[in-house]
């Protein structure tokens, strides 16, 4: 047995890559954790898939990104949740989920510029076009880390309430409720100067959802 089966509800594992890159292509968040000299800790940051790589990105201070430069091992997990599934107990109430972990080492990028875009597009598409390219001192304090997708495991809860028939028979109403997210009205910074409006990217951005 290796650290990417999966031992419990084993019937609600896939090893299907393109579910996988689906999943990362839909979630912002990823958490990694790793284990440092006063204990295990998990850190959440931006994750951007790139073909067969996870990028994230933070500072050149930052303790933990610096141990994940240098190769410590680390897992990276990402989930959407996609419904609360109504059952006729509390018992058999559960969640439709999809869920990963990626096991493996960061390492630093060695195409920054293009992977810093790549993370810019992926949060605000159509955004990189309409600001100034990043400053000598910001890429100075900027890391760009990378995890290959090689090891991963992948847990996907897409079913139905599975309650006993003696609930079944009873006046309990069972099904599904699904879970959405989008994004609202964009709001201006407070020291926003008059007259600049909205652009593109943030106009397309705020129009989208699940």
């Amino acid at each position: 047995m290796t650290r990417t089966d999966i031992t419990r509800l084993r019937e609600k594992a896939s090893t299907d890559r393109a579910q996988l890159d689906a999943l990362f292509d839909s979630c912002l968040l990823g958490h990694f954790g790793l284990t440092t000299d006063d204990g295990p800790v998990v850190i959440p940051t931006a994750v951007v898939r790139d073909g067969d790589r996870v990028l994230a990105h933070g500072s050149t201070g930052s303790p933990w990104m610096r141990r994940l430069a240098a190769g410590a091992p680390t897992c990276l997990t990402v989930t959407a949740l996609d419904a609360v599934v109504v059952a006729r107990s509390a018992f058999e109430s559960s969640l439709r989920y999809r869920s990963a972990v990626l096991f493996g080492a960061c390492a630093p990028v060695a195409d920054r510029d293009r992977a810093l875009d790549l993370i810019t597009e992926r949060l605000i598409p159509g955004r990189s076009a309409e600001i100034r390219r990043p400053r000598q001192a910001e890429l100075a304090a900027t890391l760009v880390l990378e995890l290959p997708i090689e090891q991963w495991s992948l847990k996907i809860s897409a079913g139905w309430s599975e309650d006993p028939d003696d609930d079944i028979a009873g006046d309990a109403w069972a099904g599904v409720v699904p879970m959405t997210s989008g994004y609202a009205a964009p709001l201006p910074a407070p020291d926003l100067r008059a007259g600049i409006a909205v652009p593109p990217s943030v106009e397309r951005l705020a129009t989208l959802s699940d």
